[in-house]
C-alpha cells in the first residue's frame, strides 16, 4: 500500500492514545502514551515489541476491553459513512462494532465443556438469528477452512496446542468479520506448527478478504505475515513502516545504522546481546530519546 492513503482505506484510526493503570500508591503509570497509527483495509499489520512495551494493552484498547485515558480509536467498517470513535462508547453500541471483528486469543480461549463444533457455533448462537441447520453448515465450512472438521466432536482437552489455535481461528471467523485480531498466535508452538498457523492466517486473510492486526514478539512469524509493522517501546511508537523497511534494518550491519532508534530496532530484531536495549551505563538510548523528545 503505497502512495496517498484515502480515508476510505483506513479501517481503524488511532490518534494520541494514552492508557494508564494505578500503582500501589494510586499514582497513574502510563502503559501507552501518545500512540498514533492507522490500520488499512485488507492489510496485515503486526504490532511488536519487548515484554511490557504495551502491545497487549493496546490490543485490549482496540477491542474496547479497556477504557482509555485520552485519544481516539475510530472504526470505519463497511456500510459506515464516516468513522466512529469507540472511546467512551456505551456497551450496546460497542457490541455492534464487535460483531464486525474476530479475535484469536493467545490460548485459544476455548470452552473446555463444549465440543469443537459447539465452540465454533457459539458466536452464531449468541449474535445471529439463523436456524440451527444453517449454523451446522457454517460450522462445517469454518472447520474445513482450518482443517479441523475431523475433530468436530472432540473436546479442547483432547487437542494439541496448534489444533486449539485452529479451532480458535474457526470460531473467530464464524461471523465473517471484517477485521481479525490475533494475540500472540505463535505463542507456545513449535516452529513447524507456528509456520503452519502463519500460513493458515495468510490463506484466510486472502480468501476472506479481512484486515488483520497481529500482536506478537515472534520475529520469524512477524516477517512472514506482515504487510506493515509497528514497533512499540515504553508505550510509544518507535517505528511504523512496511515490512521491507524493518527487514532492511534487521539485515544492516551495526556500523551502517545512523540513529539511536535504528540501533535499538536492529538489536530487537536480531536479538543481539549488546546495544541500546541492554545498555546498563546510565540511561538506555530509548530513555534518552524520551527525555530529549
Amino acid at each position: 500500500m503505497t502512495g496517498i492513503v484515502s480515508n476510505a482505506q483506513v479501517v481503524i484510526s488511532v490518534v494520541d492514545l494514552a492508557k494508564s493503570f494505578e500503582d500501589a500508591e494510586g499514582n497513574p503509570v502510563y502503559v501507552l502514551d501518545g500512540v498514533t497509527f492507522d490500520v488499512l483495509r485488507g492489510e496485515t499489520l503486526v504490532i511488536m515489541g519487548g515484554s511490557g512495551c504495551g502491545k497487549s494493552t493496546l490490543l485490549n484498547c482496540l477491542i474496547g476491553e479497556y477504557d482509555i485515558n485520552a485519544g481516539k480509536i475510530a472504526y470505519r467498517t463497511k456500510g459506515m459513512d464516516a468513522a466512529v470513535n469507540i472511546a467512551g462508547m456505551n456497551e450496546r453500541k460497542l457490541n455492534g462494532i464487535r460483531k464486525r471483528i474476530g479475535i484469536l486469543f493467545q490460548s485459544g480461549a476455548l470452552f473446555n465443556s463444549l465440543t469443537v463444533s459447539e465452540n465454533v457455533a457459539l458466536p452464531l448462537q449468541e449474535h445471529s438469528y439463523v436456524d440451527r441447520s444453517i449454523i451446522d453448515i457454517v460450522v462445517t465450512l469454518k472447520l474445513q477452512q482450518v482443517k479441523m472438521l475431523g475433530h468436530r466432536d472432540k473436546f479442547p482437552g483432547q487437542l494439541s496446542g496448534g489444533q486449539k489455535k485452529r479451532v480458535g481461528l474457526a470460531r473467530a471467523t464464524a461471523l465473517d468479520p471484517e477485521i481479525l485480531f490475533y494475540d500472540e498466535p505463535s505463542a507456545g508452538l513449535d516452529p513447524v506448527t507456528s509456520t503452519a498457523i502463519d500460513e493458515l492466517m495468510m490463506d484466510l486473510s486472502k480468501k476472506l478478504q479481512v484486515t488483520s492486526v497481529v500482536v506478537t514478539h515472534e520475529m520469524d512469524s512477524a516477517f512472514r505475515i506482515a504487510d506493515r509493522m509497528i514497533m512499540l517501546e515504553h508505550g510509544r511508537v518507535l517505528k511504523l513502516g512496511r515490512r521491507e523497511e524493518f527487514e532492511a534494518l534487521r539485515d544492516a550491519k551495526p556500523q551502517e545504522l545512523n540513529t539511536d532508534t535504528e540501533r535499538l530496532i536492529h538489536q530487537f530484531l536480531t536479538g543481539a546481546n549488546q546495544g541500546p536495549l541492554t545498555d546498563t551505563d546510565g540511561m538506555s538510548e530509548f530513555e534518552k530519546l524520551i527525555v530529549s523528545g
